[in-house]
């Protein structure tokens, strides 16, 4: 039965590895691109809530993209209680791009990030022509020059709907170098780059910091009340994207980063947790079935090399060996050493604990939390 057990482990691990998409691999990540020819319009929309820490820097790396088409940056100050509108009015904007747009009260059924997002694509769509694009990033994202003509070069040569990039994330403190890196490798182990790309595929994803919309795809799947109560807003408008007929990238950047920081492993939890369950669909059956799956994956093999004997701890030690493998791409884009792949499996257990506790969180009634706003389901 455990020596079975422990096979099953292995296969899985070997399925991932050679199947599963190429998960594990570095890429992809844009090269940086001159403004194409006859340069689309674009609008960014940033949706802000009391960012008043990050603002300034956003918006300015923004303002200053090199991009030869016409750009408008939108603002859409979500009842900040921290000045972050006032900062995002006192700008310097020599070319006028910049709009900062006073948020309304988030009507019943909207996700509050995506209320925002939607005010923000109603001027949006008043400022780009039917072939045009949409930006959607965060307020905590910075952007090198180049971005942008990147991304639209990138939509351009492919014919893409939607472009989405993973931006690079904060890995200075001890807590960051722990979790931060498996972050980057569990959602790309959730939604393989390779699979999104591929039309023959229903996985669908998108990561939240960078978005770049084709207009006709958004207007195509109804605009963003179509995913107006979504608390996973960036893959659910992928997925929306994708069953609508539209192609898919997501990838790594190069030109873009992210300056919130996570200090301590309580705020690692917080952003696990605030969505975890979400994922689930809030399914106690797929919660049991997921630890399950985790446990078989990370934990079984490493208890096997620890504890195990004869070839019950030879197949638990070989699995090990081959999840921590898998995980050194990440380590090195990160420019980190590879023995930080040693404590995966601990790593792993503290990412399920945290789903366990964003269940929990749900069935005690506290839901999704997030910049001071509650919602305890997709409707609130």
């Amino acid at each position: 039965m455990l020596f079975g057990t422990a096979l099953t482990s292995l296969g899985a691990w070997i399925y991932l590895s050679l199947f599963h998409g190429k998960f594990w691999q570095k890429g992809p990540i844009l090269a940086q691109k001159p403004t194409p020819v006859c340069a689309p319009d674009v609008a960014v929309v940033v949706p802000a809530r009391d960012e008043a820490d990050s603002i300034r820097e956003c918006l300015t790396s923004l303002l200053e993209q090199d991009y030869d088409g016409k750009l408008s940056v939108i603002l859409v100050d979500d009842e900040s209680t921290d000045g972050t509108g006032d900062i995002a009015r006192a700008l310097p904007d020599p070319h006028h791009r910049l709009t900062v747009i006073s948020g309304q009260k988030r009507p019943a059924g909207w996700s509050g990030k995506l209320w925002a997002v939607h005010q923000g694509e109603q001027e949006a769509l008043t400022r780009i022509g039917p072939y045009g694009y949409i930006l959607l990033t965060d307020a905590d994202i910075m952007h090198a020059p180049g971005h942008l003509s990147s991304l639209v070069a990138k939509a351009r040569e492919d014919d893409l709907d939607l472009v989405s990039e993973m931006v690079a994330l904060n890995c200075e403190s001890t807590a960051e170098r722990f979790l931060v890196p498996a972050f980057v490798y569990f959602f790309a182990m959730l939604y393989p780059f390779s699979r999104i790309a591929s039309e023959h595929s229903r996985i669908a994803g998108a990561a939240g910091g960078t978005i770049l919309l084709r207009r006709r795809a958004l207007e195509r799947i109804g605009g963003i009340s179509a995913l107006r109560g979504a608390l996973i807003d960036d893959c659910t408008l992928a997925a929306h994207v994708k069953r609508s007929g539209g192609r898919l990238y997501l990838g790594h950047s190069a030109l873009a980063w992210s300056v919130r920081p996570y200090r301590g492993m309580k705020d690692v939890w917080h952003m696990i947790a605030r969505t975890a369950y979400v994922q689930l669909r809030y399914s106690p059956v797929l919660l049991l079935a997921t630890i399950i799956g985790m446990a078989t994956i990370w934990l079984l093999p490493v208890a096997l090399a620890l504890f195990g004997k004869g070839r019950e701890r030879r197949v638990g030690l070989l699995t090990y060996l081959l999840s921590c493998l898998t995980f050194v791409p990440t380590l090195r884009r990160f420019g980190l050493p590879l023995w930080r792949a040693i404590p995966l499996p601990l790593v792993a257990a503290f990412y399920m604990a945290a789903t366990i506790g964003s269940a929990l969180d749900h069935h005690r009634g506290v839901g999704v939390r997030w910049k001071n706003r509650s919602y305890t389901d997709e409707t609130s």
